[in-house]
């Protein structure tokens, strides 16, 4: 069944696009960074993984090698093809429900960031939903100049360019970017919706869901190591 692009989303270039408008082949083209390193510092030798919006598993791959147990989970089947050696899932991440926990639930790709707030909701109770009580969620956060520092571009050591070319506010506290990738061989784009959230929104967002900050992973705060409170809203 072919999936509807999700409203305020869309992606161009060669292959296939999923409904937030990732273009698969560009995500099999990016390299991991340095997530995977990040994750494995934050979380028990061997955890159980439930890694939420997967895509092709470029950091599936990552934690995998370290001896991590991964479950997948995407919306789109293109994307969990590219995905290796993990269970994979094919489900939208807000309708999740297992009926299973396991010791870390990650939810990276700035998804805590979507603009409509009752998905964002649904995206981090599905993280409580199935974290053990003694477990964790980690949450990777934009930027604190994400939205401003526009435009900007990077060029990879790897020989492409990205660049973040506009953020424009589309009302409700909500941004329109578009991001550009240009490779040798080829040009995709995609244009999504986010909502900057401050420290303390985000922190309410959590506590509404049942989680709280344990600490901050990273200098710049973009990575969060949060855990259970019981006391979802």
């Amino acid at each position: 069944m072919e999936l509807k692009m999700r409203e305020g989303y869309e992606g161009t270039g060669p292959g296939a696009i999923t409904p937030d408008g990732c273009a698969v082949e560009l995500y099999s083209r990016l390299p991991v960074g340095e997530e995977p390193a990040i994750i494995a510092a934050a979380v028990p030798e061997g955890a159980r993984i439930l890694e939420l919006g997967s895509g092709v598993g470029r950091m599936t791959h990552g934690l995998l090698e370290r001896g991590f147990t991964v479950t997948a989970v995407d919306e789109s089947t293109d994307m969990l093809e590219r995905v290796r050696g993990a269970r994979t899932i094919c489900s939208p991440i807000e309708e999740l429900d297992l009926g299973e926990t396991f010791d870390v639930v990650l939810l990276a790709s700035f998804l805590v960031h979507t603009g409509n707030p009752e998905v964002r909701r649904g995206l981090l109770r599905t993280c409580t939903r199935h974290v053990t009580e003694d477990g964790c969620v980690l949450i990777q956060r934009e930027g604190e100049d994400y939205h401003s520092n526009v435009p900007r571009e990077r060029v990879d050591p790897s020989g492409f360019t990205v660049r973040i070319v506009s953020s424009e506010p589309v009302g409700d506290g909500v941004n329109s970017v578009r991001a550009e990738y240009e490779f040798p061989d080829a040009v995709w784009t995609q244009t999504f919706r986010a909502r900057p959230l401050t420290k303390e929104q985000f922190e309410e967002a959590l506590e509404e869901a049942g989680l709280r900050v344990d600490r901050y992973l990273t200098e710049d705060r973009i990575w969060v190591r949060a855990v259970p409170t019981g006391k979802a809203a």
